[in-house]
């Protein structure tokens, strides 16, 4: 194993542990958690998409939308990639929708629908819903979380998924939202 990689597990390892504590911190810590998570991200390449990526999970986690939008967005200029990547885009549009801006939201996660599917399926379904519902879609929004949920049950799989693309219809004019 490369000493580069080597190096970058033991980063991983390291922002991992700090998150894995984050509860421990609390409300009245969270500035320390912020300065922690931040020193971790000055390690990396200045150019890094990883760092401005940390820093706005930390702000998020730690009730700072509105510091956390242009750094995710930062990290998605820089080229973030893979996993990371669609945890921002997630996460990003959750923050816009605790902004009032759950428009931007929306044309972020719609894409996300139709990505290579992984375990993080169905949080772009909830976030959207969510997205959904606070920009008067709650119809939408309602079937995708529905739809969502057919997966997981023990019987009635594909009536509930039946029901939630139905649901997830845009709604047609006369038709209840």
């Amino acid at each position: 194993m490369s000493e580069e990689n080597r190096t970058t597990e033991d980063w991983e390892r390291r922002v991992a542990a700090a998150w894995g504590d984050i509860d421990a911190y609390g409300e009245d810590r969270a500035e320390e958690f912020r300065e922690l998570i931040g020193k971790l991200a000055a390690e990396l390449p200045a150019d890094s998409p990883v760092a401005p990526f940390e820093r706005a999970c930390a702000y998020d986690s730690t009730g700072h939308s509105d510091k956390a939008v242009p750094l995710y967005q930062e990290a998605l200029a820089r080229g973030l990639t893979g996993y990371r990547r669609r945890r921002t885009v997630i996460q990003l549009s959750s923050s816009l929708r605790n902004l009032g801006r759950a428009e931007e939201g929306i044309a972020l996660l719609t894409p996300e629908l139709d990505a290579e599917h992984d375990e993080l399926d169905d949080a772009v379904r909830a976030t959207l819903a969510l997205c959904l519902a606070d920009a008067g879609r709650a119809r939408e929004g309602v079937g995708l979380a529905v739809g969502a949920l057919a997966r997981h049950l023990p019987r009635y799989q594909r009536s509930m998924a039946n029901y939630g693309r139905e649901l997830a219809e845009p709604a047609e004019p006369g038709r209840p939202a």
